[in-house]
């Protein structure tokens, strides 16, 4: 009878869960999508060669820093705006220890991009020995790559030397790339088969990413536009809005004007993009500024310590420092929204120029970077607006 009785709810049990078998697979389907909607990021870890005939390089990518930030701005995953993450490396540089093969991280992934670019603006090149495999591998192990399978993750090596050397097989490096869902991407800085016939192509391949050869003498040329004054005086005001907390407010607040003027001291068409870029989702400062902090969620007024907080609060009431900061958000979302529609002015006008100059193509960093990005983030449901 107990047996009976036994098989009777074994046979129960097995009917209720293969009834309810699909609901409770949709909802597990759900969950995961869910999780893979939620936050989207892009993450970039950029290896620079940075030995002596590197100079070249290091600048296209200071030139265009701001342009690729714009580019990836203009991405979205079911609608939902991804973060953008940069880490940076140099690699083949006789100054730093040969014992770490000649590699410094000089910026971990971080959403802050003035420290992407400041870290840029730091680089110096000299002669050393160049290990590929050695950077690949220490930019997989040591940085926080995100363990959802529907971020972009990857890698962009660039520099001119054999592909092959250094005491760390490139081939071991990628596979160890792979095993975390990085896609490894190469830049050749010269010609195009020189780089296939020194592994460049084939370490790409490998990965499954992209091979490209550029230019790295190639000058950016940035062309002035009549929006650019008008963008600079924005630029000026975005950055009232912006109010500094915690124990590094202050010092990261001079950072974002110190990358401002080195922006400026290139170019104004140079700080047009990069004011664009400070307008748009991808710049993000909540670590350090109590408008995006709140914006974001990260902080609650009421629990930041006073002196924590800039000296101009400190004396308000909380109903003053909340009237004061609200002021600054919508301040901040008109100037944002203004420097969009300027920016997207400017565009055309930019354009239409270099239709009318007619020059020849030259394939540059950013070119690259945009392109390789564009086709591994459509094969995980990410969408690029022209």
């Amino acid at each position: 009878m107990k047996n009976k009785i036994f098989t009777i709810s074994v046979f129960v049990i097995t009917a209720v869960v293969i009834g309810f078998y699909p609901f409770m697979q949709k909802s597990a389907d759900a969950t995961v999508n869910t999780a893979l909607n939620k936050n989207p990021k892009i993450q970039l870890a950029i290896l620079l060669d940075t030995s002596s005939s590197m100079n070249g390089l290091i600048d296209q990518a200071r030139n265009q820093l701001w342009q690729v930030v714009n580019e990836f701005s203009k991405a979205e995953r079911n609608g939902v705006k991804p973060s953008l993450q940069v880490a940076v490396y140099e690699y083949g540089n006789s100054r730093l220890s040969a014992n770490n093969g000649y590699i410094r991280q000089v910026s971990s992934l971080t959403g802050e991009l003035d420290q992407v670019s400041e870290a840029l603006f730091s680089l110096t090149t000299n002669g050393g020995s160049e290990y590929c495999g050695y950077v690949i591998k220490t930019a997989v192990t040591e940085l926080p790559w995100s363990k959802s399978e529907g971020d972009i993750k990857a890698i962009f090596i660039a520099g001119n030397e054999p592909f092959t050397q250094g005491p760390v097989s490139y081939k071991n490096a990628i596979a160890l790339a792979k095993q975390k869902g990085i896609t490894v991407n190469t830049i050749h800085a010269g010609n195009l088969q020189q780089g296939a016939n020194s592994g460049w192509k084939d370490g790409a391949l490998l990965a499954g990413g992209e091979y490209m050869a550029i230019n790295h003498n190639h000058k950016i040329a940035h062309i002035n536009a009549p929006q650019d004054k008008n963008i600079a005086m924005l630029n000026e005001q975005l950055n009232k809005t912006y109010i500094p907390y915690g124990v590094k407010g202050r010092e990261k607040a001079q950072r974002q004007q110190a990358q401002d003027e080195k922006s400026k001291s290139i170019s104004s068409a140079l700080l047009s993009k990069r004011a664009a870029a400070k307008a748009s989702a991808m710049y993000d400062n909540s670590s350090w500024d109590l408008v995006d902090a709140l914006e974001a969620g990260k902080v609650k007024l009421d629990n930041i310590q006073e002196k924590e907080l800039p000296e101009p609060l400190r004396p308000m009431s909380k109903s003053e420092r909340k009237d004061f900061l609200d002021k600054k958000v919508q301040q901040r979302r008109k100037l944002k929204k203004e420097i969009a529609r300027l920016s997207a002015e400017r565009s055309e006008y930019v354009s239409k120029k270099k239709m009318e100059a007619a020059a020849p193509s030259v394939a540059t960093v950013n070119d690259a970077v945009t392109s390789a990005i564009q086709k591994q983030g459509e094969a995980k449901n990410y969408k690029f607006s022209k």
